[in-house]
């Protein structure tokens, strides 16, 4: 039995819309693809990951501040 991660799945996607040129896109799927986004977001968040990702993020931001002193 085949089974698909929701969060890969919507990352995959998320990767192919955002590949394409700014200006071939329309509102609606500039919209769709903010929608597509979050949804990863969310789904990403609570897992190892996400929390990997918060802390790389947060580490980053701090480097920032500090070196701007």
């Amino acid at each position: 039995m085949l089974t698909i991660n929701v969060a890969v799945l919507l990352a995959v996607i998320v990767f192919f819309r955002l590949r394409r040129r700014t200006q071939a896109r329309s509102r609606v799927e500039e919209r769709n693809t903010a929608i597509l986004v979050l949804a990863l977001g969310v789904l990403l968040a609570p897992t190892p990951v996400g929390q990997g990702i918060m802390d790389l993020l947060g580490q980053v931001a701090s480097g920032v501040t500090q070196a701007s002193r």
